[in-house]
């Protein structure tokens, strides 16, 4: 088990809030057996945020490509996916006339604001590693 310290701290909360929501929802549907629409919609969230988890994650087989439209296809495979999704779930429960809209303004908005988060941080850890191997070099 990893050490809880400064630098992981928010990470192992997420972590944890997660597995709760999720366990939260397991046990909700064994012990009343109901699947209402939030249950449905905590787990929507999750696939997709697990899914452009992934496909963020799988950057670096690709930074032989401009940064731009690794960024732009990335998006394109997760929007499909989202509409994917949701053409499927439509042959379970009805859609809302504005679903395929909705769905992509709630995953789109998101998605763009953790880009941002994601593609600066990790620009901020890459420049701090080679600022890193600067000063080695010239020790």
């Amino acid at each position: 088990m990893k050490k809880i310290a400064k630098q992981n701290f928010f990470s192992t909360v997420c972590v944890i809030y997660t597995l709760l929501v999720l366990g939260k929802l397991a046990v909700e549907y064994v012990v009343r057996g109901i699947w209402g629409n939030y249950q449905g919609n905590l787990l929507t969230m999750f696939v997709l945020a697990a899914l452009a988890h992934f496909v963020l994650s799988e950057y670096y087989r690709f930074q032989k490509y401009p940064l731009l439209l690794v960024i732009i296809i990335q998006y394109l495979v997760l929007i499909a996916g989202v509409m994917l999704f949701t053409w499927i779930s439509g042959f379970f429960a009805p859609l809302h006339e504005n679903g395929y809209r909705d769905m992509f303004l709630s995953f789109s908005i998101p998605y763009a604001i953790g880009v941002v988060i994601y593609y600066a941080a990790l620009f901020h850890e890459v420049k701090k590693v080679n600022s890193a191997l600067k000063r080695i070099r010239e020790e």
